[in-house]
């Protein structure tokens, strides 16, 4: 039982240490993104570690080695809902102007512990798969529908994956698609051609073509086009700030970027250290080439060239220890907004890293869900 009690402590330190620790590649940067989100299960196992190992501290060096490790695992753990109440009030502060209509459907709390073990319930709604939208080159895009119970019309939430432009899949966050379509909102996940088989500006080109789809057929699915927002995660945000920022087919009420890619060219020239996805590559096969190659196209590519201009209200939520796209650039991209007289939000959440909501539940998401939301509903009313 002793060696047993030191594997599950020095277990749940592996785990714990990731939420302070840079991954240094790929595969250690799971940890990173899933340290944080699951910090109220390490809380539970470091408890039950020194429940166990506690009574044999004064006659076995293993249990010793395991109180210590439990120990330090709980202080890691805790640190982020320690952090979790003043980062709520800047946030509050930062959303401060948004004015949402009475009776708006919301999510009440900032934070469930009850949805930090059991997860969130998503309520119903009516699911549309695969269906195609455009066929560039013979690649078929497609888009999943998310609908409300009740008839519209209802506002749009357009949502964008991210994959650094060259992985993913529209049914990829489905669970949030869920909950904005319980809560009375059309969700329209869409699909673009991918790095490197296809070279920008394809991404952004096939993204302008779904919204040209929307445009024609929302109303079948009880969407009102006059109240579309786009919301983006990562290579996906990066696509939605660009879409929203420039013309297009639809108007664009607001645009929500999760850890969103703003300058492509700085980027490149500053890498993350360490570099868990090497940035270079990506964004070498997502352009075709190195910025000082083909510096026309990296500013083209970068959300930041078009923040000076009239644009959409935007809302950027970027994690503070990410070591994929780095919370400087969240930070310039809403200077730069302020400076040109548009309204943002800038929410950085101090422990998370990059793709934090892929644990949906998480104290991270749940965070960013109850600010997103009220977003949403402001800038639709």
């Amino acid at each position: 039982m002793r060696w047993l009690t030191l594997a599950v402590a020095l277990s749940t330190l592996w785990i714990a240490v990731w939420i302070v620790l840079p991954p240094p590649n790929y595969f250690l940067l799971r940890f990173a993104v899933g340290a944080p989100e699951l910090a109220a299960w390490l809380i539970v196992a470091s408890i039950v570690g020194l429940a166990l190992a506690f009574p044999r501290v004064t006659t076995a060096t293993s249990a010793r080695f395991a109180v210590a490790a439990c120990i330090v695992s709980l202080v890691l753990a805790a640190s982020v809902f320690a952090r979790f109440r003043s980062t709520s009030a800047r946030f509050d502060e930062a959303t401060r102007a948004l004015r949402v209509e009475p009776g708006t459907p919301l999510r009440h709390s900032r934070l469930s512990f009850l949805d930090l073990f059991r997860g969130i319930p998503v309520g119903d709604t009516r699911v549309t798969r695969g269906v195609v939208f455009a066929t560039p080159e013979g690649k078929p895009l497609t888009i999943d529908a998310y609908q409300p119970e009740r008839a519209g019309p209802h506002p749009i939430v357009v949502q964008i994956y991210g994959g650094a432009w060259r992985n993913g899949a529209p049914g990829e966050f489905s669970k949030f698609a869920r909950w904005l379509a319980a809560g009375g909102y059309v969700v329209f996940a869409i699909d673009y051609r991918h790095s490197p088989q296809w070279r920008w500006p394809a991404h952004l080109d096939d993204v302008v073509a779904a919204l040209a789809w929307i445009g024609d057929h929302a109303s079948e699915y009880g969407g009102d086009t006059s109240r579309v927002v786009l919301l983006g995660r990562s290579a996906g945000a990066h696509l939605g700030l660009l879409a929203a920022y420039r013309p297009g087919p639809l108007k664009i009420r607001g645009v929500v970027g999760f850890y969103a890619p703003v300058d492509l060219a700085d980027a490149y020239r500053h890498p993350p250290r360490p570099d868990p996805l090497d940035i270079r590559a990506v964004e070498t096969a997502f352009i075709g080439g190195a910025p000082d190659q083909m510096p026309e196209s990296y500013a083209a590519a970068s959300p930041i060239s078009y923040a000076r201009g009239h644009v959409p209200p935007t809302l950027l939520v970027f994690g503070g220890r990410d070591n994929i796209v780095e919370r400087r650039y969240g930070r310039q991209l809403r200077d730069a907004l302020v400076a040109g007289g548009n309204q943002v939000a800038y929410l950085e959440i101090p422990w998370a890293e990059h793709a934090f909501d892929e644990v949906f539940n998480g104290p991270s998401s749940q965070l960013a869900l109850f600010y997103t939301e009220r977003f949403i509903a402001a800038v639709t009313r």
